[in-house]
């Protein structure tokens, strides 16, 4: 199934269905507190949506930051997982950041996503800590080599 990758502002009826899908994802599925998952952040990040059949089935947003871009708040609708959709989203993300002369990635994962982060080029380090409720690790792929897991 073919799926298309857009850029979208914030509140627009894509962002916004992205934000549904976000709460969907984060506060229903995975019970993080809803004041956890919304954040002043969504002003100013760069939001992407993967669409397929005219439905927004995944998401994530960029933070322009000075030292790195960090990608965050990757949902991806439960019927849709495992389909290359969150793969698809981030290496559009990276690009389109790469494009505008950004090249230092930053993200922190749920400690069970770490191999799929891994194999888009990321490494943890630091210890793991709780966000959302969840067990998390900080990832960058920049200065991989000084990253190191720390158990």
């Amino acid at each position: 199934m073919t799926n298309t990758i857009l850029t979208v502002p914030p509140f627009s009826a894509l962002c916004n269905a992205a934000f549904a899908l976000r709460r969907e994802v984060f506060v229903w599925e995975q019970k993080v507190p809803e004041e956890e998952e919304n954040d002043a952040d969504d002003l100013t990040a760069t939001h992407f949506v993967a669409i397929v059949a005219g439905e927004v089935v995944g998401t994530l947003r960029l933070l322009d930051k000075p030292e790195h871009i960090k990608i965050g708040r990757v949902a991806v609708h439960q019927a849709f997982r495992g389909q290359g959709i969150a793969k698809a989203m981030i290496i559009t993300a990276m690009d389109h950041a790469r494009a505008a002369g950004r090249d230092r990635f930053y993200l922190t994962a749920q400690s069970d996503k770490l191999g799929f982060y891994e194999r888009l080029g990321f490494a943890a380090f630091g210890p793991e800590f709780q966000d959302g409720g969840m067990p998390h690790r900080a990832m960058r792929s920049y200065d991989r080599d000084t990253a190191q897991l720390i158990d």
